[in-house]
Parts: C-alpha cells; sequence; structure tokens
C-alpha cells in the first residue's frame, strides 16, 4: 500500500511537471526525433507481424463460430469493428509497454545508477526536460501512429482469411466493413492509444529516476513498468470503452 501511494504521488507530480516544463524553451527537437525512431521505426516490424496475425486468428475464430448459426457473413463487421476498437490500439499498446517501456526504465535507471542524472542536474539544466519530455512526447506521437499501421495490416490478415477459408469475397468484405466503421471508430482507437503512451512512457520515466540498488536495481525497475503499464492498459481500457459507449459511438 505504501509504494502504491508513493508511486501514485511521484507518477501526478511528474506528470505535472512535464506539463509545466514543456513549455520552456528550448524545445528537445532532436531527442524527441530520435526517441521517435527508437519507438516507432524500431517496433514496426514486430507491430506489423502481429497485427497480421491478430486480425487473420479473429478472422478464423469469428467465421468458424458464427458458422454454426448460420452467420459467417457478418465476420466483416464483427472482425472490423474490434479490430479498430479493441485489438489494434490494446496489443499495440501491450507491445510498446514491453519493448520500450521496459527500454526507457532501464535506459534511464542506468542513468541514474551511474550518476549521469546528478551530473545534468549540476550543470544547471533540468532532467525532466532533457529526459522524460522527449520520451513523453515520442511515444504520445509514435504509439497512434503504429496502431493505425496495426490496425490496417489487422484487416489485410482478416480480409485475407475470410477469402481462403470462409470463401467471403474481397469486395464483400470491404463494402460491409465500410458500411459498418465510421470515424468515431477510428478516432476513439486512436484516443486511447494516446492515454496508454502517456502512461507507459511517465511510468518508465518516474521508475528509472527513482531506481535503487545498483544493477539488481535496474533488472526490478525494468520489471515493474511492464507489469505496471499491462495493468493499467488494461483497466483504462475498460473505462474509456464505457465512456466512449455513452458519449460517442452511435446507437445501433
Amino acid at each position: 500500500m505504501m509504494e502504491s501511494s508513493r508511486f501514485a504521488g511521484g507518477f501526478a507530480r511528474l506528470s505535472m511537471q512535464a506539463f509545466r516544463e514543456l513549455f520552456i524553451p528550448p524545445f528537445p527537437w532532436k531527442p524527441m526525433l530520435q526517441q521517435m525512431a527508437a519507438i516507432g521505426v524500431d517496433s514496426l516490424l514486430l507491430v506489423l507481424i502481429t497485427g497480421l496475425a491478430t486480425g487473420s486468428v479473429m478472422a478464423l475464430q469469428f467465421g468458424f463460430g458464427l458458422a454454426r448459426f448460420g452467420g459467417t457473413l457478418y465476420v466483416p463487421k464483427l472482425t472490423s469493428l474490434s479490430i479498430l476498437r479493441e485489438m489494434g490500439p490494446v496489443f499495440t499498446s501491450l507491445l510498446v509497454a514491453g519493448r520500450i517501456g521496459s527500454g526507457m526504465a532501464s535506459e534511464i535507471a542506468s542513468m541514474k545508477v551511474t550518476q549521469q542524472i546528478d551530473a545534468i542536474r549540476a550543470l544547471g539544466t533540468s532532467p525532466v526536460q532533457k529526459i522524460v519530455i522527449p520520451r513523453l512526447l515520442a511515444c504520445v506521437f509514435s504509439l497512434p501512429i503504429l496502431t493505425l499501421l496495426a490496425d490496417y495490416v489487422g484487416l489485410i490478415g482478416a480480409m485475407l482469411i475470410a477469402k481462403i477459408e470462409l470463401n467471403i469475397g474481397f469486395n464483400f468484405f470491404i463494402a460491409k466493413s465500410m458500411e459498418t466503421l465510421t470515424l468515431a471508430d477510428l478516432f476513439t482507437g486512436m484516443a486511447k492509444t494516446v492515454v496508454f503512451a502517456f502512461f507507459i512512457a511517465i511510468t518508465a520515466c518516474w521508475k528509472g529516476l527513482h531506481s535503487d540498488g545498483g544493477t539488481r536495481g535496474v533488472g526490478r525497475t525494468t520489471t515493474d513498468v511492464v507489469v505496471m503499464s499491462s495493468i493499467f492498459i488494461m483497466v483504462a481500457d475498460f473505462f474509456l470503452t464505457k465512456l466512449f459507449i455513452i458519449t460517442v459511438y452511435p446507437k445501433y
């Protein structure tokens, strides 16, 4: 309980400090672009493979499940909605939390252990502006783009499986998906990833900045970030979905 309270307070304090120092010049363009390359470009192949596999498996499961009730023709609608609203944002965020969140935490924790953070403070520079803000902005900008690509590839995978396994034509799949999907479905999925990205980045940075116990503490910090980020993503997804159902999604 004590550790949870300490994390909650530290998370809120670091969030406010990052928001405050975001508007203090100079803007960290170069570090942010470097972090975007590390988050976005280096994660692209993993995200695309996962998106393709997710879309294929969902089409297969929906297809054979609905075939018992003669509802195979509903596969395009169900698959496209599930990918855009839930599977794309959640799976992509979990992958980024595991790959990038742990990397951020271990990198910052290593800087803390080797006293590089103290050196930054000694030079009169804010560690938040130098370390936290570039990673936060890079994560917030990169994760929605990765999710969009994962959604697109997931729909392609679902369409291919629907054609091969369920004998659903490409034109029919596309027509039913376009008939079902709205901009609200796309934008709410993107909005979820912004919230997820904020928590992943702030959690990784806070845990890294407060790492202790030497090299063993670096490993513990990395594990904590992945676990905490994954839990938050799953819990926040429920509440965000509930909010969007009430306020945004069209009533069918």
